[in-house]
């Protein structure tokens, strides 16, 4: 398949990779750290929140409604405190996130058949973990809310009358437990594809012509398709190589799923390796040190990691970015990973992210070759 000179090449490449230690560690390590790093604090998951509580009642229904918060999963009571200020100096230094402050008279108004108000107090510094909260503490509230009513039917013997006039049953698909590692894993294949195959590429390239050897290697009989191969193919299969290291750890060390063809999940990433090492190629055509060539590809990189929907949902930018959003083809590559390996669909499913991905990778691999090429001559 391979004439000898591309062979040569390509045992060259691999024999530079495994004496550098430097890609070896890029190679070897920097995937699982990246893993562990995004599987487990890259989350959105709000768990366990610290909550403050000033009781002035300590009735029994003051008692239950503390038991419905204890009984989400999403608070923590953690502080009973005996004054406002306390609670306050809590929320100050960051010990609690929020606050329930329940008036003295509570339970008589309860037990009275009357509407009672507690306060809930949040920090809101973090927009995330406090959106969270607020919406935990407004269904566990309106939750006990629905179960005094039909205490109180109940001992009324209304009880039977009593029907919500509507009833939503929620069903969630795919990521039923709402693990954020579902969803950022299969990012990380993406995040690893593109920035590790980029860099090293154009860092390899880089290095020959600091070290002149690759104008050693333009006056043999090569071809400059042979150069570009050689260079490239040994990072394709180190690439692949990562792929299936983090789809192994992911599956088995955090429990994502691999619902579609494994096949077709390395193809798609097969498809999207155009993209990242035509990246490379270009970057190495426009730096002059190796340093350069990482602080290019970095330039390009960094925007498609923000606005490619890896760390932040698409829907939640601005019309004008998401527009810019659909130059960038890791946006095309994390629709059609996250598609497979979560729900599990095929090719039909995914097949406009598929030609654009395509496109892309076409495009760019092409214009970094010929610009390679024009800088040989």
């Amino acid at each position: 398949m391979f004439n000898s000179r591309l062979r040569s090449l390509i045992r060259k490449e691999f024999i530079q990779i495994t004496r550098d230690a430097r890609t070896l560690i890029l190679v070897l390590v920097i995937p699982v750290m990246q893993l562990l790093l995004l599987g487990y604090a890259a989350t959105n998951d709000v768990r366990n929140i610290p909550l403050a509580v000033f009781d002035q009642d300590r009735g029994s229904a003051a008692r239950a409604l503390l038991d419905a918060y204890r009984a989400a999963d999403y608070f923590r009571l953690a502080y009973d405190v005996d004054s406002e200020a306390d609670l306050r100096t809590l929320i100050d230094n960051g010990d609690a996130r929020a606050g329930l402050i329940i008036p003295p008279d509570y339970s008589a108004t309860i037990q009275g058949g009357g509407s009672a108000q507690v306060i809930f107090v949040l920090d809101g510094s973090d927009p995330t973990v406090a959106s969270t909260a607020l919406n935990a503490s407004i269904l566990i509230g309106q939750a006990h809310a629905t179960q005094v009513m039909q205490s109180r039917l109940e001992r009324s013997g209304l009880s039977a009358a009593f029907t919500p006039p509507v009833e939503v049953r929620t069903s969630v698909w795919y990521n039923p437990d709402l693990i954020s590692a579902h969803f950022m894993i299969p990012g990380v294949i993406g995040m690893i594809l593109y920035a590790l195959t980029s860099i090293l590429t154009a860092t390899a390239i880089v290095r020959e012509r600091e070290r002149g050897t690759i104008e050693q290697l333009i006056v043999t009989p090569i071809r400059p398709w042979e150069l570009v191969v050689g260079k490239l193919l040994p990072y394709v299969v180190l690439a692949f190589l990562n792929v299936l290291e983090v789809l192994a750890l992911g599956h088995w060390w955090f429990g994502v799923p691999i619902r579609g063809d494994i096949w077709l999940i390395l193809a798609m990433s097969g498809l999207f390796l155009l993209s990242s090492l035509g990246t490379g190629l270009f970057a190495s055509t426009i730096a002059n040190t190796q340093q350069e060539a990482m602080l290019s590809v970095w330039m390009m990189l960094l925007p498609s990691i923000f606005l490619a929907g890896f760390f932040f949902p698409l829907e939640a930018m601005p019309k004008v970015l998401q527009w810019i959003s659909y130059i960038f083809p890791l946006r095309y590559y994390l629709a059609i990973i996250r598609s497979l390996m979560l729900k599990g669909v095929g090719l039909a499913a995914v097949q406009s992210e598929v030609l654009a991905l395509a496109a892309f990778g076409i495009i760019i691999m092409t214009a970094a070759a010929l610009r390679f090429r024009k800088r040989l001559d």
